[in-house]
């Protein structure tokens, strides 16, 4: 049984079936949000940043949303195999305060988990914007109305009719919610992302030493498991939260980055932890939003095989129920977690075998 799944749009397939795939085609690499289920991509991402993308020379833009940009912020940094595995490891063994049978408090979350990224991330900002092939944007959800300022004035009775007025609106259309959130993207100011984003309402903001670790927190903080982080340096004043809200698994135009030459496609390629890209966390329940669609005809998803997760502690990836299911027992959580992430070691392997033309694996129409 392969572990691993290679699916991609029809431009990717015909780049594939012509050139196969060479680190020098790579444009962009998209990173979801999902909470603990980035940490089955872990050995993929330290293979991919730390030897095989290692000779590319052209540059390469890096999005995340939620522990996305965690996961990109990490593989910026000199040594990306190491940062990486040191986040999987921050991930795994993160462990908060609370009252017993209680959940920890929001802002307890936030202080603690906003600590780590400071001392992750503060003092390497220069090393992170001064990569010289990797540009990254982190994605962030600004509330509007209401939610623009949940966390300090709000009643707890308008915080929940405002996420349910933006529940309404997404329903009835995804532009249509941009009235409730906008997406703030703080990105490298060396390069722009080159993708046109007149999807949804769009702010963008220069990726800073100020801001850097802020944005990330804010793009990690999930509502009610964590305070937003307002007023961040360098963006338009407001409360910021989980950067899935507005782009849950980057759904993005990557059909309009334009190839360098007939022989220099521009491939986007997309470590997930399954096939289907969701735009935003409210289409989770619209599954008629699951397709893909053109906007991802350049796009190459490598996922888990549905059948291999079966394998896994409890039959699936680690994801945020875990903190329910395994209540006080933290060494319980850390040990399924961690047996996890070392099974995840074959999607690595088979990446590898597969990028250096190794027989058994084929790519997929993404569907």
């Amino acid at each position: 049984m392969r572990a691993l799944c290679v699916h991609a749009g029809p431009r990717a397939l015909k780049a594939l079936r012509e050139h196969g795939l060479q680190p020098r085609h790579v444009r962009a690499i998209p990173a979801a949000a999902g909470g603990p289920k980035g940490l089955a991509l872990n050995p993929l991402d330290q293979y991919l940043f730390g030897e095989w993308l290692a000779a590319a020379t052209q540059t390469i833009h890096l999005l995340g949303a939620s522990i996305g940009a965690w996961r990109m912020a990490a593989a910026c940094l000199d040594d990306p195999a190491t940062a990486l595995a040191q986040m999987a490891h921050d991930y795994i063994h993160q462990d908060y305060e609370h009252a017993p049978g209680k959940l920890p408090t929001p802002r307890h979350v936030s202080e603690v988990f906003g600590a780590n990224l400071a001392a992750r991330f503060g003092h390497r900002v220069p090393e992170l914007l001064g990569n010289r092939r990797l540009r990254l944007h982190v994605f962030t959800s600004r509330g509007r109305h209401l939610i623009r300022r949940h966390g300090r004035a709000l009643s707890s009775v308008s915080t929940p009719l405002s996420y349910a007025s933006a529940f309404a609106a997404n329903a009835f259309s995804r532009r249509a919610m941009g009235g409730w959130w906008e997406r703030v993207i703080f990105s490298d100011p060396r390069d722009p992302l080159p993708i046109q984003l007149q999807d949804y309402r769009t702010h963008t903001a220069r990726l800073s030493a100020e801001n850097l670790a802020p944005s990330i927190l804010a793009s990690c903080s999930i509502p009610y498991w964590l305070d937003p982080v307002h007023n961040i340096p360098g963006a338009p004043p407001g409360a910021y939260q989980d950067g899935g809200i507005t782009d849950y698994h980057l759904h993005l135009n990557y059909a309009s980055m334009a190839d360098a030459s007939p022989d220099e496609p521009a491939l986007v390629l997309y470590p997930h932890f399954q096939q289907s890209v969701i735009p935003g966390w409210l289409d989770k329940f619209l599954k008629h939003r699951h397709r893909a669609t053109a906007q991802l005809s350049n796009v190459i998803v490598l996922s888990p095989n549905p059948a291999w997760i079966a394998t896994l502690p409890n039959g699936k990836l680690p994801d945020r129920a875990d903190f329910k299911l395994f209540g006080e027992d933290t060494a319980g959580r850390v040990r399924a977690w961690t047996r996890a992430v070392a099974e995840s070691a074959r999607l690595r392997d088979e990446f590898a075998d597969w990028a250096r033309g190794g027989p058994g694996l084929a790519a997929q129409p993404l569907a």
